[in-house]
């Protein structure tokens, strides 16, 4: 099983919805807190998004995070 970490997920929904960075900061900011497009990529970048944000990412694109018990 291949590994994401989070830039690579965001990356695939934001292909899979044809959205650009720039339009996901745009619509998280109507949460009452402001996202800038360079401070979500560098989040991003550099492995700093917090999962409470990702969580909010998923949520506002309509995807589930799912858990599941990896076999060997």
């Amino acid at each position: 099983m291949k590994t994401q970490n989070a830039n690579q997920i965001v990356r695939t929904l934001l292909l899979k919805e044809n959205l650009t960075l720039t339009k996901l900061a745009e619509m998280l900011s109507t949460g009452g807190r402001k996202y800038y497009q360079q401070t979500l990529s560098a989040k991003l970048i550099k492995g700093t998004l917090r999962v409470n944000e990702l969580l909010e990412i998923c949520n506002l694109l309509k995807y589930d995070i799912e858990f599941k018990k990896i076999s060997m």
